[in-house]
């Protein structure tokens, strides 16, 4: 039940074009609240809390793979670390002072809230960026503080878990900032010594993909293992520290995210998501809703838009700033911990902490919901989507190859040519589909593989008969909007009006509207 709930919704999601974590709570707490069989105490009793850790490690791992470090430059770098440490202070201190007035809940309990609803996570960021595609520039802002806010919030929730089971928390006393840096030493001792075993797997041993890939998995779940017994919650920064490791080490170029990693995590999402919100019952949520709602609006409409204003500055645009404010959804670690955590308080007798869970599955959805439905419109208003007009990679370096990027840079489309040095990946920003044009179909086949995880857009292998027919004298043409196509041509892409590229398959027939104009191969003039 708990697997068809998760892959059901996802799919419902993607049918109807929304983000998937928006069907996933409701779906889970439906189901928790109607049966008796998504229950996780009753599936896992002793050993949720360690399942659900494992799985945001690996989650977490995933992430680190998309973070490469020459992409945070020191603007872009600057920004994320004042996003972390204002939005973990500020967001702290509002939950602490709402806290007791909107909930009755004594400071110790709304300081375990405060902790707990500082995390953001990659599991929501990154679902809810696919479904708005902003600029790059704020998006890869957003996935840098989504991915490191999650490990240091965990290790902030468990240290001041403990201060409340040992008594008062005085500054000094319950909590004690050497205890955070003991951890954090952990956690980075665990991920380089993860580093060096991938290093091992990956470039010492040339373990092929299949080998390598379950090599990186064992090793994210036996180093995050490790540092949890050693030290809890640190395991979450050894995944992250792995996951950096393998994407920015120059040693490691074998491809890491195989499809493998992205449907595992995106099945461990959704399990996690259905199991801890069919945990939250209806009796707990329904005494703090409306305080909950006002909750939400504070950190929505107020803490955010503080956060954000005062950690952006000149180098971002007013848009880019104003969308960084609206776009702080709760995820998996705030639910992950809630659960862990409100139980154990709740049983130690601590006031106000049966309060935690509900208040922190609610402010899930409704951040997750609110996002999810405003963040696509609100993106637009503020002009950072990336624009819709086609930006083609054309891989190859044939005459007929350049020839065709020729024909449809004089369409105005932005076409991008590679043709090996490495130093262009960089020019793969904003790419939005691929064509193939090496003239050899073997490698073709490889490429557009590996090109499927870097471009956010199709990847067209051409055929042979293209360069076959260039060959023999046929040239490509650029038909003019509302132009007829002549005897003997054949249309390969229809650019459209306002700018997109739709490549004309054997599968896929393209109907040319008045403004679209084509591209053409057929006889060269004069022939």
């Amino acid at each position: 039940m708990t697997v068809l709930l998760a892959v059901g919704s996802q799919i419902l999601a993607h049918r109807l074009r929304i983000p998937a974590l928006i069907l996933l709570l409701p779906a889970g707490f439906t189901a928790g609240a109607l049966t008796d069989v998504v229950h996780p105490d009753k599936l896992a009793p002793a050993n949720f809390s360690s399942i659900v850790s494992l799985c945001v490690a690996v989650i977490l791992y995933d992430a680190g793979l998309g973070l490469e470090l020459r992409h945070l430059r020191a603007a872009t770098r600057s920004v994320v670390l004042r996003l972390l440490a204002l939005g973990l202070v500020i967001t702290w201190a509002a939950v602490m002072g709402l806290g007791p007035a909107l909930f009755g809940i004594p400071l110790p309990a709304a300081m375990m809230l405060g902790v707990i609803l500082i995390v953001s996570g990659p599991t929501v960021v990154g679902p809810l960026l696919e479904h708005v595609r902003p600029s790059e520039r704020v998006r890869r802002i957003l996935v840098w503080e989504g991915t490191l806010i999650d490990p240091v919030g965990a290790i902030l929730g468990a240290l001041v878990f403990h201060s409340l089971l040992a008594g008062e928390f005085e500054v000094g006393r319950g909590f004690r900032f050497g205890e955070f840096l003991l951890s954090g030493a952990v956690g980075l001792a665990g991920g380089a010594l993860g580093a060096g075993l991938l290093w091992l797997c990956l470039r010492t041993l040339r373990l092929g993909e299949t080998l390598g890939t379950l090599a990186q998995l064992a090793t994210v779940i036996v180093v995050s293992a490790g540092c949890d017994v050693l030290r809890e919650d640190t395991g979450l920064i050894a995944a992250v520290v792995a996951g950096l490791a393998v994407a920015n080490l120059p040693g490691l170029d074998m491809p890491a995210r195989l499809p493998f990693f992205e449907i595992l995590v995106q099945l461990i999402i959704g399990l996690l998501f259905v199991s801890i919100s069919a945990g939250v019952a209806p009796s707990s949520a329904r005494p703090v809703l409306l305080p909950s709602l006002l909750l939400i609006a504070a950190l929505v409409l107020v803490v955010r838009p503080l956060v954000a204003w005062l950690s952006t500055g000149s180098g971002l645009s007013t848009g880019e700033r104003a969308f960084l404010g609206w776009m702080a959804p709760r995820g998996i670690v705030a639910a992950s911990t809630a659960s862990a955590f409100s139980a154990t308080l709740a049983d130690k007798g601590l006031a106000g902490a049966s309060k935690i869970l509900p208040v922190t599955f609610l402010v899930i959805v409704g951040t997750v919901a609110l996002y999810g439905l405003t963040a696509a419109p609100v993106a637009g208003r503020l002009g950072v989507i990336r624009p819709a007009r086609a930006r083609p990679l054309l891989v190859g370096d044939r005459p007929w190859a350049v020839d065709l990027g020729g024909c449809l840079g004089s369409a105005g489309v932005d076409v991008v040519m590679w043709t090996g040095p490495d130093e262009q990946w960089e020019r793969f920003e904003g790419v939005t589909s691929v064509l193939l044009l090496t003239g050899d179909d073997d490698f073709d086949a490889l490429v557009s593989v590996l090109l499927r995880d870097r471009v956010d857009g199709p990847v067209h292998r051409i055929g042979p008969d293209l360069a076959g027919r260039y060959a023999r004298g046929e040239r490509f043409v650029l038909n003019a909007p509302g132009t007829p196509v002549p005897a003997g041509y054949d249309v390969l892409l229809v650019v459209r009006a306002d700018g997109r590229l739709d490549p004309v398959t054997p599968s896929h027939t393209v109907e040319r509207g008045a403004g679209d104009a084509a591209v053409l191969l057929g006889p060269a003039a004069g022939k």
